[in-house]
C-alpha cells in the first residue's frame, strides 16, 4: 500500500489523527508503534479475575470538553465513573484535594470551623486555591492552613513526584495540589467523568479498525523513517506527511543531549480479598513511604466490583528517568533550561515541512488526555485545511 501519512505513536495523539485521517478524509495511514500494544500508556488489559488492570499507572478519563467527550463515544460505551481520592495525613486518611471534611478530620472543631469560615470569607465557596499561593496570603490562620497541608500533603508527594523542591516546579504543576473550599470530594469537577466499559484498549481497537490503516508494532520510527535531507520510508523518499507523537530528542537521535523527564515503576500485588481499600486512590504524602499512591484498579475499571472477589493494587514509585535503563518517559520536566533544548529540537523539526508534531511528548507538555485528543483534533483540522 502507498501510504498519504505515517503516524508515529498509537496512544491517543496518534490514533485519533490516524482515525480521522481514514475515516474522513479516506486517506492511506501506516501507524507504527514500538510497543508490541496499541493504546500508548493508556494500554489495559483484563487479568484471570476479571479486572481490568492498566500496565502504565491510572487513567481516568474527564473534561468540559464537549467536543472531546462526543468524539470518544464513537468508539466505545462509557460508564459514569466520578474519581474520589484519599490521603494518608498523619494517622488519618482524608479526602484530597484538602477540603473542608479534610480541615475537620485534622483539627478539632472550634479551629476548623474558624479556618473554613475565614476561607470562605477570603476566596469563596467552591474555589481551588493552590497551595503556594495560599501560603503567601499573609493571613495568620490561613498561614496555619497552609503550613499544614504544605507539610503533611504538599512537599514531601511533590518531591517525591519531581524530585525537585516545590518552588523550582513549573506553577501549572503545582496548581494541581489546591485547597478546596468545598465539601466535594470528587478529585475532578468537570462535566463529563467516564470510564470505558471493557477498557481503554478496546477504544483503540476501535479507533484503528479502518482498512485504510495499515498496524505496525515492535517498530520504532528509526526503523522504517529516515530524516536527512528529505524523508524517507523504507529507504525511499517519502512524498507523505509524518505525524509523530514520540519524544522529540529521540526523533534526532540525541544530537543536542538528552530532554528530561521523571519515569514511574510499578509494583502490582494481586490479594485474595473483596477490596484492599476504600477508594480507586490513596496518596501517600509522607516523608518514610517510598511510593505516592496505590491505586486499586476494581473501583474504577470495572462497574461491578462487588461481584469479583478478589483485587488488583499497585504502587507507584516515580525517579530520575534514564534512556539507557529503557525507562518511559512519563512526565516532561517544564522548566527554563529544558524548553530551551526542546527548542532546539523544535527549530530542527520545522526543516521538514511535512512533519507535524502532536502529543505529550513530541510537544514536551504536561497534557492530560482529554488535552491531547483536542490538540490531535486541532492538528486534523489544521492539516485538512492544507490539503
Amino acid at each position: 500500500m502507498k501510504y498519504d501519512f505515517v503516524v508515529v505513536g498509537s496512544g491517543f495523539a496518534g490514533a485519533t489523527v490516524a482515525e480521522r485521517l481514514a475515516n474522513d478524509l479516506n486517506k492511506k495511514v501506516l501507524v507504527i508503534d514500538k510497543r508490541d500494544n496499541i493504546g500508548g500508556n493508556m494500554y489495559d488489559y483484563k487479568n484471570n479475575d476479571g479486572i481490568i488492570v492498566h500496565e502504565y499507572g491510572p487513567h481516568l478519563f474527564h473534561t468540559n470538553n464537549e467536543r472531546v467527550y462526543n468524539y470518544l463515544q464513537n468508539f466505545g460505551d462509557w460508564f459514569n465513573y466520578e474519581h474520589r481520592v484519599l490521603g494518608k495525613v498523619k494517622d488519618k486518611i482524608v479526602p484530597i484535594p484538602f477540603n473542608f471534611t479534610s480541615i475537620r478530620e485534622c483539627f478539632d472543631e472550634d479551629k476548623s470551623a474558624k479556618l473554613i469560615d475565614v476561607l470562605v470569607n477570603k476566596f469563596g465557596k467552591d474555589k481551588k486555591i493552590p497551595i503556594l499561593e495560599l501560603r503567601k496570603d499573609g493571613d495568620a490562620d490561613t498561614s496555619e492552613l497552609a503550613d499544614f497541608v504544605y507539610e503533611n500533603v504538599f512537599l514531601y508527594y511533590t518531591m517525591k513526584q519531581w524530585g525537585q523542591k516545590p518552588d523550582e516546579i513549573d506553577g501549572s504543576v503545582t496548581a494541581r495540589v489546591p485547597v478546596y473550599t468545598s465539601l466535594d470530594d470528587r478529585y475532578f469537577q468537570d462535566k463529563f467523568q467516564c470510564m470505558p466499559i471493557g477498557g481503554y484498549t478496546k477504544i483503540f481497537e476501535n479507533m484503528l479498525n479502518n482498512k485504510n490503516i495499515d498496524l505496525k508494532l515492535n517498530t520504532k520510527a528509526s526503523d522504517v523513517l529516515k530524516f536527512e535531507d528529505k524523508i524517507y520510508l523504507n529507504g525511499e523518499m517519502f512524498d507523505g506527511k509524518v505525524i509523530y507523537t514520540g519524544a522529540l530528542d529521540e526523533l534526532f537521535d540525541y544530537e543536542y543531549g538528552d530532554l528530561p523527564y521523571r519515569t514511574l515503576k510499578f509494583e502490582f500485588e494481586n490479594l485474595n480479598d473483596k477490596y484492599y481499600q476504600k477508594v480507586g486512590t490513596v496518596n501517600y504524602p509522607t516523608k518514610d513511604d517510598k511510593f505516592t499512591r496505590i491505586t486499586e484498579f476494581k473501583h474504577m475499571t470495572i462497574e461491578n466490583g462487588d461481584e469479583i472477589d478478589f483485587t488488583v493494587i499497585m504502587r507507584e514509585y516515580p525517579m530520575a528517568y534514564n534512556r539507557m535503563n529503557n525507562d518511559i518517559p512519563y512526565y516532561p520536566i517544564n522548566n527554563e533550561e529544558n524548553m530551551n533544548l526542546y527548542n532546539k529540537y523544535l527549530e530542527k523539526s520545522k526543516k521538514y515541512n511535512s512533519l507535524y508534531l502532536v502529543g505529550r511528548l513530541a510537544q514536551y507538555k504536561y497534557y492530560n488526555m482529554d488535552l491531547v485528543i483536542d490538540e490531535a483534533l486541532k492538528l486534523y483540522e489544521q492539516i485538512k485545511g492544507e490539503i
